[in-house]
């Protein structure tokens, strides 16, 4: 961070504020997760995985697409901590993740998709 002793005082005592603002590496993390939902096909996973667990199969069918592709997606998403995934015989089911950020993301689905999800408690 600069010098903060070189800000221009105009009464809004900023110094306080930027004493607390998480690191470089915090932002880069948050702009990952943020990327996950810049992407049309991972939003419509998270949307899904927020109201369902599914398994790589079932969310191919749900996105039109082959289940290759939906696995790249799922391990995108799974890697910056957004979904959980689950292992049962063969099959590998997926879920949001049961962090704040998962949550607060299923909320913002359901807000921006004007929903109201019977499993949401927030």
């Amino acid at each position: 961070m600069s010098d903060i002793s070189s800000l221009h005082n105009h009464g809004e005592n900023i110094a306080p504020l930027l004493e607390k603002m998480p690191n470089e590496d915090a932002f880069y993390k948050a702009s990952d997760i943020f990327q996950q939902l810049c992407d049309p096909t991972r939003l419509r996973i998270l949307w899904l995985l927020a109201h369902c667990e599914a398994c790589v199969q079932n969310v191919a069918i749900t996105v039109g697409m082959s289940t290759s592709a939906v696995s790249h997606h799922l391990r995108i998403l799974r890697q910056t901590g957004l979904i959980t995934n689950r292992r049962s015989g063969k099959e590998v089911y997926y879920k949001l993740a049961e962090t704040q950020t998962a949550k607060l993301i299923h909320k913002m689905i359901d807000d921006v998709f004007e929903m109201n999800c019977p499993q949401n408690k927030l």
